[in-house]
């Protein structure tokens, strides 16, 4: 999967940089497989240490690694290495440019269609 164009970090007063539909794609299609999701959620309550998460989602290390590169490919996940183990964790930037897509997207889809002529 191709890397998602990250803008600098923005300070937590300024709004996120706007998400192209592309990458909104990028982002959905590496959410919508079950255990990428799963991975998610599991870092949705802060960094962890792959061998945690390995156990914890009862996953083969290879299988996990796999899903770990798309989410890290698409923007969703960094990473740090401390010693011999990786810690994972969200990028919220991501989450909160999908988030403000979906917005856009919600707060225009009521919009009534143009009469036919």
């Amino acid at each position: 999967m191709a890397r998602l164009r990250t803008a600098p970090s923005p300070p937590s007063a300024t709004v996120p940089a706007p998400l192209e539909a592309e990458e909104a794609r990028l982002l959905l299609r590496a959410l919508a497989d079950p255990i990428r999701l799963q991975v998610i959620e599991a870092l949705g309550s802060g960094e962890r240490c792959v061998c945690d998460l390995t156990a914890d989602l009862d996953l083969a290390q290879s299988k996990l690694s796999f899903h770990l590169k798309v989410l890290k490919d698409t923007g969703l996940l960094a990473d740090r290495q401390s010693g011999r183990w990786v810690y994972y964790r969200l990028q919220p930037q991501a989450l909160e440019r999908l988030r403000g897509w979906l917005a856009a997207l919600a707060a225009s889809c009521t919009a009534p269609a143009e009469p036919c002529t």
